[in-house]
């Protein structure tokens, strides 16, 4: 897609869409299609090869829906902070609080409110949880309020959320996080916000700096350059990662080794797919692409088979 092309489509009015009750554009406000994210809450416990617990599994299930309770709420205040950039973006100006369907100071009553009742909620789970959480939130705000207009520590910020969402669940369920399992998420988020910032400078062009400021810092050899280091370190990280967890496992099958191969082609396949500006949105990619599925449901098989079949 040319400059001029995304310039045109950024500029272009958008389909006209029914008016959403309040109700419905609540539920929309707090972005369920991302709560997908919050999954990573189960990578420890399930990497420890202890969600065969019930114990574990509920305190992990838990963690899981404060989070999704605390993400929502720092969706419904970055959204009300950012209403006026948001109507100038060609798919952003459809959130409902852009879109005027959710006043912006009920966005910030129920955005406070959902993040007080996530970090209540994880804190009767175990403190180490609510903590987790808590800073999560004050990771949030200071994006929304300062980080988000500095270059690189924007998207440092916006991994960093991924990388507390798999803590979370360590802290949850009492599980010690491994340095390469630390490694592999905390690049992996970077990869993935990498690819992100270039979707939408791809699809913003020109404009991009109008919706994103930082956009206007970030040149495509530079964030080809960041998306290159975060892979390439995600991809050598995971390997030694996985012939230390055979090395510890006695079994007939190389299971670990075996999921290096699903995984490496779905961070290629994932590289390839961003570098066409379709990664935006991580979590609609995930869900829209059938290979991108595929690959991540052979992974979880091979690498479950290794941690409870070993």
């Amino acid at each position: 897609m040319s400059a001029e092309r995304a310039e045109r489509q950024a500029q272009a009015p958008g389909p006209p869409r029914a008016a959403r009750s309040l109700p419905v554009a609540l539920v929309a406000a707090a972005r369920p299609t991302q709560w997908v994210k919050n999954v990573l809450v189960f990578a420890a416990p399930g990497a420890a090869g202890v969600l065969d617990q019930f114990g574990i599994l509920a305190d992990a299930l838990a963690a899981f829906a404060c989070f999704c309770l605390v993400a929502a709420g720092t969706y419904f205040l970055n959204d009300a902070s950012d209403v006026a950039e948001d109507r100038v973006h060609p798919t952003k100006r459809y959130r409902p609080i852009a879109a005027g369907e959710v006043p912006v100071g009920l966005a910030r009553v129920v955005g406070v409110l959902a993040m007080v009742a996530g970090i209540g909620l994880g804190a009767a789970v175990r403190w180490q949880l609510g903590a987790v959480l808590l800073a999560y939130v004050l990771l949030t705000t200071a994006y929304t309020l300062w980080l988000k207009h500095h270059t690189v520590v924007d998207v440092v910020a916006v991994a960093a959320g991924f990388v507390l969402r798999a803590l979370a669940g360590a802290a949850a369920t009492d599980v010690p996080v491994s340095d390469w399992f630390f490694i592999v998420a905390s690049f992996g988020s970077l990869f993935m916000v990498s690819g992100k910032r270039h979707a939408e400078s791809v699809t913003m062009g020109a404009q991009g700096g109008s919706v994103r400021r930082t956009l206007d810092g970030y040149t495509g050899s530079y964030l080809a350059y960041l998306r290159s280091v975060t892979s390439g370190v995600v991809l050598v990280a995971y390997c030694l990662w996985a012939f230390e967890k055979a090395a510890l496992v006695d079994g007939s099958v190389p299971w670990f080794q075996i999921s290096i191969v699903p995984f490496t082609s779905a961070i290629l396949r994932y590289a390839q797919l961003v570098d066409a500006g379709e990664g935006g949105a991580p979590e609609e990619l995930v869900l829209r692409d059938r290979m991108l599925q595929l690959l991540g449901a052979a992974w979880v098989v091979t690498f479950a088979l290794g941690v409870y079949g070993g």
